[in-house]
């Protein structure tokens, strides 16, 4: 069983130096869960009766992370058998709001979908700054300059994550007091008084 484990492992990690060139017989893909096997044959720039090379290896695997549906894309071969092993970027399955009052939940979720977070997106670490600094542009439009967002993600089946983001809404930014310069025509009790 580990000499079947060691083997198994091998001819994963081919590096891409490692290619002869040879003729496509099968094209086997390897850690699907969400993303579909067509989608992944549509995005390939290679099929059965090909041949394969280097410059091929660089060529599928520029395709599927241009995609953007996965964090590690492995290349190798099994006699004529092309193998592709792929890691899913995980999608969203949900998003829940906790500790906003001044901005619906609507809005916030409308902002957030306008920076490409949403339910069923593929979510990207990468996003997290991005969302966090949307919340907190959405609430500093609304004078909260001080408000503050916490994000956890939840593990869930099927490569899916739920989103929590909790927010801190600061407080409203009040003006305390106003200073006019240059004026000669009022006094500054006149103009007190009028603002």
């Amino acid at each position: 069983m580990k000499k079947l484990f060691l083997c198994f492992l091998a001819f994963f990690s081919f590096a891409v130096s490692a290619f002869d060139e040879f003729l496509i017989t099968d094209i086997r893909i390897v850690g699907l869960q969400r993303v579909s096997i067509g989608s992944i044959f549509t995005a390939i720039p290679v099929s059965v009766g090909d041949k394969m090379n280097e410059g091929k290896v660089s060529e599928i695997t520029r395709a599927l992370f241009s995609t953007a549906q996965f964090n590690d894309i492995q290349i190798g071969k099994d006699g004529n058998a092309l193998i592709i092993s792929v890691a899913e970027r995980p999608s969203i399955s949900s998003i829940e709001l906790e500790g906003n009052k001044a901005l619906k939940s609507e809005d916030l979720l409308q902002g957030l979908e306008g920076a490409g977070i949403s339910e069923g997106q593929v979510y990207k670490r990468s996003t997290l700054n991005g969302m966090k600094s949307e919340l907190i542009r959405q609430y500093a439009s609304q004078g909260r300059y001080g408000a503050g967002v916490e994000i956890e993600t939840i593990d869930k089946p099927r490569n899916t994550i739920e989103l929590k983001i909790i927010i801190d809404e600061g407080k409203s930014a009040k003006i305390k007091k106003v200073n006019i310069i240059g004026n000669e025509l009022f006094s500054d009790d006149d103009l007190d008084a009028r603002i």
